[in-house]
């Protein structure tokens, strides 16, 4: 079972890859290791952070996919027709979206420590603007 490090400002999150899930998700994850993004408050999908990626997940197929992911649970949408790419970090109530609609996610890492910390995130995010995002393999 591979493990990420998610960092942003003060907050740390171990995450959990759903390699069996979202095997082809996690493989295109993993050779953006180490990734460092902007997060920024979702637009139309509720209590989440998004990071856009524009086309870089083009070509990674949909698997395991929600509108609906819990707190913790991370999405990769791969640019489709209705919406460049990005990945979705919910932080509460969240029904992924796009402005035409609701779209569906690749649920791919799951937060197993630091849940709580998310929320104060999310609020950080919305109140102050794009946050520094980390995302490291643990070894």
């Amino acid at each position: 079972m591979i493990h990420i490090k998610m960092t942003s400002g003060d907050f740390t999150f171990l995450v959990q890859m759903e390699e069996e899930k979202a095997p082809q998700t996690c493989e295109w994850f993993l050779n953006l290791l180490p990734f460092k993004a902007q997060m920024i408050q979702a637009r139309w999908s509720g209590q989440s952070t998004f990071i856009g990626l524009k086309d870089l997940g083009a070509g990674v197929p949909y698997e395991n996919p929600t509108s609906h992911p819990s707190k913790g649970e991370i999405l990769m949408y791969p640019g489709k027709e209705l919406s460049n790419g990005e990945i979705l970090i919910p932080y509460g109530g969240t029904c992924f979206a796009c402005p035409r609609g609701q779209i569906s996610g690749n649920h791919f890492l799951t937060i197993i420590e630091g849940n709580s910390q998310l929320a104060e995130l999310g609020r950080k995010t919305l109140y102050e603007g794009a946050q520094g995002i980390l995302f490291e393999k643990v070894v």
